[in-house]
């Protein structure tokens, strides 16, 4: 694995550098079409900038990957990111950001010399969610990779050290929602399933955060089997208004982005699949091209 990981970075190195003082787009990366939702609230919050989704369908799910796979699949993405010029990456997946984002921005990052950076969504989510809890418990959903990193606890924790955090994996839920079965019974018995374990852990939980990109479109579902009082939070906003805060702090990576609020779709796996699938999350009509991120 480091030798492919050396291998793709001796690739980008000479690329990157080119780049690095030319503005271009921001890059937004998931494992498939969760970030889609992220990248909407994004876009729509900062419609002026250009942007490159990549998801990387051909590999995923994440949720139930090695912490090894997914550092070595999400660094691959990133990488091709950087190739294609983004200064800024933004991972919109919450597995990706559990179990790739620190080793990334620790050690992957400073070998390559220049002024790139990479964001997840877990920290910004987790500065926020305390203040929507008045009982000072909070339930996350989110896949098995998620829920296992036990990042949103820690995290969650370094703001709000009161705040109880109870954890539900939910691992049947993205494969639903990627085949288009949100709706159907099978979804319905697992979203109550699940939904219902959670509070089981805490009946004081009055918030519960969709601690993964695909859940915004089974929301309202979940909602149906809350009691009353009980809010359901999904990501996009937050992450999506942090962006903004980060971008008008650190004026040298906004003067790198280009304005030409453009969008550019990519996929590691078919693009017409993508295109009819993607359109659900992202809310409008997309065109996507196909990305090879194998170094």
């Amino acid at each position: 694995m480091h030798y492919l990981l050396i291998l793709g970075l001796k690739q980008i190195i000479f690329a990157a550098k080119q780049v690095n003082s030319v503005a271009q787009p921001i890059g937004i990366f998931d494992s498939g079409y969760g970030g889609l939702t992220v990248f909407r609230s994004i876009a729509h919050l900062m419609p002026q900038y250009d942007y490159l989704y990549l998801g990387d369908n051909a590999r995923a799910p994440y949720g139930n990957r090695s912490f090894d796979t997914v550092h070595e699949y999400t660094w691959q993405s990133v990488q091709w990111l950087f190739a294609k010029g983004c200064p800024l990456v933004i991972l919109a997946c919450n597995t990706a950001s559990a179990k790739a984002l620190r080793t990334i921005q620790m050690q992957d990052l400073p070998l390559l010399g220049n002024a790139n950076r990479v964001l997840g969504v877990i920290r910004p989510t987790a500065q926020l969610i305390g203040g929507y809890s008045r009982s000072l418990s909070v339930g996350v959903m989110g896949t098995t990779g998620t829920v296992s990193s036990l990042s949103y606890p820690k995290e969650i924790a370094h703001s709000y050290p009161n705040i109880r955090v109870s954890q539900q994996a939910c691992p049947m839920l993205v494969p639903l929602i990627e085949n288009g079965e949100q709706d159907s019974a099978a979804a319905a018995y697992f979203i109550q399933k699940y939904t219902q374990e959670l509070l089981a852990q805490d009946p004081l939980i009055d918030t519960i955060l969709l601690a993964c990109t695909h859940y915004p479109l089974i929301a309202h579902h979940i909602a149906q089997h809350l009691p009353a009082g009980v809010q359901v939070i999904s990501q996009g906003d937050i992450v999506a208004n942090s962006l903004q805060d980060y971008l008008g702090r650190h004026a040298e990576m906004q003067q790198r982005i280009s304005c030409g609020a453009s969008q550019q779709f990519f996929t590691t796996d078919d693009t017409s699949n993508f295109d009819l699938h993607g359109s659900q999350f992202f809310g409008a009509a997309i065109q996507s091209s196909f990305a090879d991120v194998l170094p």
